[in-house]
């Protein structure tokens, strides 16, 4: 992450920000999981709506690292001249067409503007905050190679049984995954679980 040298006006216009805006309706549909999520039209209109009144603008282009994937970098900005610029997001796209990076970077405009602007873009994370625990967590590993490939293969046979509207995109995006850099030796085993309901659900079905 990258910031000007003082972030004492942004940081005051943020908090102002917060305590006003207005979270979206989730009021897109994703058919393959059956959830609602906020499309990144309303994400960008809930933070336009207030941000301008405190100064913050934003700002956010698409890259791709030595590796091919795509990637989104967001930046916010005040008119004290302020700023501060958040690593990039990257993702690999489920189709090596300007469709399929298209629909990767849009995706990713939205997952990163809501981060960074605390918009709640997709459905409740199925209560893994809700034990009432408020001390910090220790901080867990990051996942092993093992680890990640049995996640990636178990993602593989989500994808080959959920039809055609599934795609990896999709099921990282279910798993509130945005890299797999990123996943934990802490988040392996729920995941893993998920998706073995997820798979099992879908054959039963059949």
């Amino acid at each position: 992450m990258n910031k000007s040298e003082s972030i004492v006006e942004i940081s005051k216009a943020m908090a102002k920000f917060q305590a006003e805006v207005k979270q979206p309706f989730k009021d897109a549909n994703n058919p393959f999981f059956k959830s609602k999520y906020v499309p990144l039209e309303s994400v960008v209109e809930s933070i336009t709506s207030i941000a301008p009144q405190h100064g913050i603008s934003f700002v956010q282009w698409a890259s791709n690292d030595d590796t091919g994937r795509v990637g989104v970098s967001t930046m916010i900005m005040h008119t004290s001249g302020e700023y501060i610029e958040f690593d990039p997001v990257y993702m690999n796209a489920d189709k090596n067409t300007a469709q399929g990076a298209g629909a990767l970077i849009s995706y990713l405009k939205r997952y990163s503007l809501s981060a960074v602007f605390g918009i709640t873009s997709d459905q409740d994370d199925d209560g893994n905050h809700a034990s009432g625990n408020t001390n910090k967590p220790k901080q867990s590993p990051k996942a092993k190679p093992e680890q990640i490939k049995d996640l990636q293969d178990k993602i593989k046979q989500a994808v080959e049984i959920g039809g055609d509207d599934a795609t990896e995109q999709k099921v990282m995006q279910w798993l509130k995954i945005s890299d797999y850099d990123t996943v934990t030796e802490a988040q392996i085993n729920p995941m893993i679980k998920r998706l073995n309901d997820l798979i099992s659900s879908k054959r039963g079905a059949k």
